[in-house]
């Protein structure tokens, strides 16, 4: 993965734009990594796979486990249910 520092990022911002549609670039801010740029595409495609694990995860749920929503969904995310 391509490494940017963010004065980079800003400079040359469109260059970054278009790097990012290729692959992930990486922006890092006083020596250590602090944000990801990806294509539009790749950004809903791991949208896609999060909200395929969090289906997978809420199907394994034991229907005798009563927790309420706020609890459920931290459990959920936390893949208890794995």
């Amino acid at each position: 993965m391509e490494s940017l520092t963010a004065n980079e990022a800003k400079t040359h911002f469109g260059s970054l734009l278009m790097k990012a549609q290729a692959s992930p670039v990486s922006i890092n801010k006083n020596g250590k990594p602090v944000a990801v740029m990806v294509s539009m595409e790749e950004f809903e495609r791991m949208n896609l796979l999060k909200l395929e694990l969090l289906k997978q995860r809420a199907a394994r749920l034991d229907e005798s486990t009563t927790v309420d929503g706020a609890e459920f969904m931290e459990q959920l995310i936390a893949g208890k249910f794995d």
